[in-house]
């Protein structure tokens, strides 16, 4: 499963991501991952969350769908995964890149049975419509 939070910056994207989270984590039987472009939140989660910092921008998505692979390479109990400010880890985040990530990250769901939320900064009206089915 995949679930979008769009909207304009301000807009309580993280805090409702955050808050999804942890209701994840407290309930989980197994694990829950939760990646940041920084260390702000780390404190924010519950203790069964598995934080994730990326050190550096992406240059594609390409690169950071192989980063998230190499997380669920690691861990095979993972059972989802919140991603905190796609467009902050991925430095050109086009649209059709977007389409594209989404592609591969269904597949990925599917294959490895993890959910996955995360945040595109950008008005739900302005996504292209092969993934407005995802945001919530």
């Amino acid at each position: 499963m995949i679930q979008i939070l769009a909207g304009e910056k301000g807009e309580g994207k993280t805090k409702r991501l955050l808050e999804m989270a942890n209701e994840a984590g407290k309930a989980s039987k197994g694990h829950v991952v939760f990646i940041d472009d920084d260390n702000r939140h780390m404190y924010d989660l519950h203790y069964n969350i598995r934080f994730v910092k990326t050190n550096f921008v992406m240059s594609d998505q390409k690169i950071f769908f192989g980063f998230i692979c190499g997380i669920l390479s690691q861990d095979s109990d993972i059972e989802q995964i919140y991603i905190d400010g796609l467009h902050n880890i991925i430095e050109n985040l086009t649209n059709e890149a977007i389409i594209d990530f989404i592609s591969e990250i269904e597949k990925l769901s599917a294959e490895n049975s993890v959910d996955f939320a995360f945040i595109i900064s950008s008005k739900p009206e302005t996504l292209p419509e092969e993934i407005k089915k995802y945001v919530i």
